[in-house]
């Protein structure tokens, strides 16, 4: 089994290419340089994006903090470094690299309509964050969110990238969100073409969303060009890896992007719930798959009315009109339905294979669910640094331990609930309209069981 290795060694590696700094709307004051890269050694992810460098704020931190590593990529400086105790079989914040990255939220007109699209813009080096920031700074206010909202159509957003650095790329970001995104139901377009014009062919990736997962993109045909993605989109350090992306080869800038543009590598994972999942060697970079969410956790993946609490299939949404029936509002059209939309414009073309993927489910949940305590509550995190430190780093232990050492290791029903969560032995109430689904990985019975043991101990040790 190929684990994670030595920065810099052939082997595999963990990337979330999609966060947020503490200079976002709605982000945790605690998203820094430092708390992502303590974040990353706990979770065993090498690269993470620096998000939002066109924030003047952030860009004067990003300078002060990182130094130049491997082609593109930065590391924190020795004076800037966390304190953090590294799980065993990980590394330390010094292996940690940065991808210089920003989302851009665009917000205009196009045939008739409103769109509002984000998309994340990469840059290889620090002149041509610059050069880029500044040519933002023309259009709209850069200053007032890490995620800058600008009149600009994502065509010319994708073209200004270019003139930049022969090297940026654009990712078109959680592609299937109602509100914003290039695919949505409420401002987007039908199809990758239709948004980008002339320029399409220069997008060669899309972040698939939490809502969504690489199965459901599959069905719409005309994705199967593309490269699918997945990212935490963080707004707090913690969040660091909920989804993510495995490559295979020595880290850099080039070598994430021509990965990504050489799209996944069918049959390179292998393994299963027990023994663990591995990656076989590859004879050169390769983009290898993602470790996903379970799409109905997504806070967009049923219809719905927040409001009312109306969660709806969409084949429901079709029989109340697109109304609420509480109220009669109008209903939030969610990804599922969205993207059921797509796939039948194109349900005759030929099949092609699902890109590589895993779901799973964060660790602090796996733990809350098994205690029967809040994922923020101490006891949940005490248990989740204690676990940590006797089984590895998060996201090798989740996908890649095997399921006999795990039990010998750590808490008993932790190594349950990652048992289940392995082999989708789980049962979740979908989100909507902006409310995140509810997993549940043990049943009533069980947790009342647990319960009442936890209480008869109680009542002993009084």
């Amino acid at each position: 089994m190929l684990q994670t290795q030595l920065f810099g060694s052939q082997g595999m590696f963990f990337a979330d290419l999609h966060v947020h700094s503490k200079y976002s709307i709605a982000t945790a004051k605690n998203c820094s340089l430092s708390e992502l890269a303590r974040w990353a050694v706990l979770k065993g992810i090498r690269v993470v994006a620096s998000g939002d460098f066109t924030h003047p704020q952030w860009r004067s931190e990003i300078l002060d903090q990182l130094d130049p590593a491997e082609e593109g990529l930065f590391r924190l400086k020795k004076g800037k470094l966390p304190v953090v105790e590294t799980p065993p079989g990980g590394f330390g914040p010094e292996d940690v690299r940065f991808v210089l990255n920003v989302e851009i939220s665009s917000i205009y007109k196009r045939a008739g309509a409103v769109r509002k699209v984000h998309n994340l813009v990469f840059v290889p080096s620090f002149e041509s964050m610059d050069t880029f920031s500044a040519r933002m700074a023309q259009i709209g206010n850069i200053g007032s969110d890490g995620r800058p909202i600008l009149g600009l159509d994502s065509r010319n957003l994708l073209e200004i990238a270019l003139e930049t650095d022969p090297g940026s790329y654009v990712i078109p970001a959680h592609i299937w969100t109602p509100w914003f995104s290039v695919l949505g139901s409420k401002s987007g377009f039908d199809s990758i073409e239709e948004c980008f014009g002339d320029l399409a062919d220069h997008i060669f990736a899309l972040e698939t969303g939490l809502s969504s997962d690489p199965e459901m993109n599959h069905t719409v045909r005309s994705l199967d060009p593309y490269t699918l993605v997945s990212n935490s989109d963080l707004h707090s350090p913690s969040r660091l890896g909920r989804e993510c992306n495995i490559f295979f080869g020595e880290p850099s800038y080039p070598m994430i992007r021509e990965a990504l543009r050489a799209g996944a590598v069918q049959g390179a994972i292998t393994g299963d719930a027990d023994t663990g999942f591995s990656v076989t060697e590859q004879s050169q970079p390769a983009f290898i798959g993602t470790l996903e969410y379970f799409p109905e956790e997504g806070k967009y993946h049923y219809d719905g009315h927040r409001k009312c609490s109306m969660r709806l299939h969409p084949s429901e949404t079709a029989k109340v009109g697109g109304r609420c029936p509480t109220c009669g509002g109008k209903i939030t059209v969610g990804v599922m339905n969205r993207v059921q939309e797509l796939a039948q414009q194109a349900a005759a073309e030929p099949q092609s294979p699902v890109p590589p993927f895993q779901r799973l489910t964060p660790l602090i949940e796996i733990i809350s669910e098994a205690l029967e305590v809040g994922p923020a509550s101490k006891k949940a995190l005490g248990l989740y640094f204690d676990t940590l430190a006797q089984g590895g780093p998060e996201l090798p232990l989740l996908w890649s331990t095997p399921l006999a050492e795990l039990s010998e290791k750590i808490h008993p029903r932790t190594a349950e609930g990652i048992a289940r969560v392995r082999k989708g032995s789980v049962r979740i109430q979908p989100g909507y309209d902006g409310e995140y689904g509810v997993i549940e990985i043990f049943d009533k019975a069980e947790k009342a069981r647990v319960h009442k043991a936890a209480v008869s101990r109680a009542n002993t040790n009084t």
